[in-house]
């Protein structure tokens, strides 16, 4: 009783420095953060992504179960790209527009991504500790790059999704928890819905330190230490059923995935990626090349990097942390791309068609349990100064990946004026036949979003069928100049057959082009924006005809990927909402916390006891 009564005197003389942060501050932190950025439409004009999930959105919109898209490559199937971001665009765009529902499920995404850091740093953490994981993951410069300069929503979606699964995961382990299970395997389906990627080395990188976690917390069964045979008595009477319950919910969640996602796997299986390799600078070696090594290693870290001492000291002293900090380490080694041989060696041939970024965010989010315990102890000792400190460390790394969009060298094409050529696609027929853009950049998909004629070009990568862009190691042929020999030798090929696929129109934003496609026969017919922008035309193409394909999807596929995605989002909204836990279960599974050596002294207790008289 003494130790209670102490207990609860020190909460009651706490500093304002001391507490933790509420969630709901730091939900409305990310939301004037980040919402009035979003409010602009900032990534839609700086990021490269953005224009083609806004793309992939709109045909949602005009053909939700029909996922067979005809507007590039001659046709290519969306089930190959997980839908439920470009699904929930869609559904939003009915009300605000293709753009701002673009933008609101974004900052959706940013809310939930400072949500689930938070989450997830309490399954290692102190409330107090975590919560300062929450706010930093607001600020954090993989979340900026990724989100304004990357554009890449289906990430900055999955990895929140399944960062909040993890917790009731944690929970169904150790308490066999219906409701945890059926919230944790709902939003897992989510995630997956979201990016399959992050479903696929979160399985690895999050999920497994999880299980190892309720496996240790389940071995200590009131906190204290025991002897060697206490210990092994804990193991064989707690664990077994703690990793029988994660291997549930492992195959109760694979076969769920697996349904969800029956088309794309189809697709998969159908065409696998056999296309020639093609160059991505996050598989670069940073060393080498200091433009690459800030676009991906500086900037997404920021102030990160000066933390990274205490995250490998810290996590090495505590055996509770060893495991996380074990999986940050994996994560980190991976982000780097082709700066260490790790990479090539977990992916094989694969480590060409993966790009390194995602991994990143990733690892700052595995970071921040253990750097919120760094913001604890700093605060503990200066609590204003740290305080201080600590907050223009944390804005510094969100205003340097802002300043980047600004003095990169790697600029996009997203802000580029294409309204006249969509205007000129959309009148006299001129649909009735397919176009190339070329130095439009990322700005194609902008051109595709509003246009009613079809391109022969297309943005994403994964989709394309057509031999001569598979048989070369370039991307878009709008970019072709860009790949060297590669892309020029895909352009020609493509050219040379241009009648065969109904190319009669050519608009070109770099006069560089312009010799090529005078040599092929084609003549300028008319110019936009003081002749920034040509349009070019070849008098003997025929109409475009129909391409047989046989990756187009079945009907019952289309109607799978119209529901079973965006319902599962829909289901894990439900279960969270009508599901509550209760009380008492969230007592059971409480696990011992980090608390400072101040607490300690003061009553008396050790840290375990400390933390479970406080959260009881």
């Amino acid at each position: 009783m003494r130790d209670r009564y102490e207990t609860f005197a020190l909460r009651g003389e706490t500093s304002f420095w001391q507490r933790p942060i509420p969630v709901a501050a730091i939900v409305l932190l990310a939301i004037a953060i980040h919402g009035p950025l979003l409010v602009m439409q900032l990534p839609a004009t700086t990021s490269y992504d953005a224009n083609l999930h806004i793309f992939f959105a709109s045909h949602y919109a005009q053909h939700w179960f029909n996922p067979w898209n005809e507007k590039w490559f001659t046709g290519f199937s969306q089930t190959t790209y997980p839908p439920l971001t470009h699904q929930w665009i869609a559904l939003l765009s009915y009300i605000v527009g293709l753009t701002e529902a673009f933008m609101l499920v974004q900052l959706a995404a940013v809310v939930l991504l400072a949500v689930g850091a938070y989450r997830f740093a309490q399954l290692w953490v102190d409330d107090r500790a975590a919560s300062y994981a929450g706010v930093l993951a607001v600020f954090a410069g993989s979340i900026a790059f990724l989100v304004y300069s990357a554009g890449q929503l289906p990430t900055t979606m999955s990895a929140p999704l399944y960062f909040l699964a993890l917790p009731y995961f944690y929970s169904w382990c150790l308490s066999a928890s219906w409701r945890s299970l059926l919230k944790g395997v709902a939003l897992t389906l989510a995630a997956a819905s979201a990016h399959h990627v992050t479903l696929i080395f979160g399985s690895v990188l999050f999920a497994l330190p999880v299980l190892w976690l309720a496996w240790y917390d389940g071995t200590k069964r009131d906190g204290r230490e025991h002897n060697a045979s206490e210990r092994a008595a804990d193991k064989g009477q707690y664990g077994g059923p703690i990793i029988a319950r994660g291997l549930v919910f492992a195959a109760i969640s694979a076969v769920g995935v697996g349904v969800v996602l029956l088309p794309y796997w189809i697709a998969i299986v159908r065409h696998p990626i056999e296309q020639m390799p093609i160059p991505h600078a996050s598989r670069s070696n940073f060393l080498m090349n200091w433009t690459y090594g800030m676009n991906y290693f500086i900037v997404p870290y920021g102030a990160l990097i000066l933390a990274l001492p205490f995250i490998v000291i810290k996590g090495a002293s505590n055996p509770r942390l060893r495991i996380l900090l074990l999986a940050f380490w994996a994560t980190f080694l991976i982000a780097l791309g082709g700066t260490t041989p790790v990479p090539r060696w977990i992916f094989g041939r694969a480590f060409e068609i993966l790009t390194y970024e995602r991994f990143t965010l990733w690892a700052t989010v595995l970071a921040l349990p253990i750097v919120g315990l760094l913001v604890e102890q700093v605060v503990d000792r200066f609590p204003r100064g740290g305080a201080i400190g600590v907050s223009v460390a944390a804005i510094a790394s969100l205003a340097l990946a802002f300043g980047w969009l600004s003095w990169t060298p790697f600029q996009t094409f997203s802000s580029l004026k294409v309204d006249s050529v969509v205007a000129f696609l959309n009148r006299d027929g001129h649909d009735q036949y397919r176009y190339l853009t070329l130095g439009f950049g990322n700005a194609l998909s902008k051109v595709s979003t509003y246009a009613n004629a079809n391109s022969v070009d297309g943005e994403y990568n994964s989709a394309r069928l057509l031999p001569e862009m598979t048989r070369y190691g370039a991307a878009q042929l709008t970019n072709a100049k860009f790949f060297g020999v590669a892309g020029m030798d895909s352009l020609r090929a493509m050219l040379q057959h241009g009648n065969h696929y109904g190319l009669k129109f050519i608009f070109v934003h770099d006069p560089f082009y312009e010799p090529l496609l005078v040599f092929g026969g084609w003549r300028q017919v008319e110019s936009y924006d003081s002749g920034s922008i040509t349009v070019w035309s070849k008098d003997d193409a025929p109409p475009a005809r129909l391409i047989p394909s046989d990756a187009r999807p079945a009907p019952w596929e289309g109607w799978m990927w119209g529901i079973l995605p965006i319902g599962s989002s829909i289901l894990a909204i439900l279960f969270l909402w009508l599901l509550a836990e209760p009380r008492r279960v969230q007592a059971d599974i409480t696990v011992p916390r980090e608390m400072p050596e101040r607490v300690f002294r003061t009553v008396g207790t050790s840290a375990d006891a400390h933390t479970s008289e406080v959260r009881s």
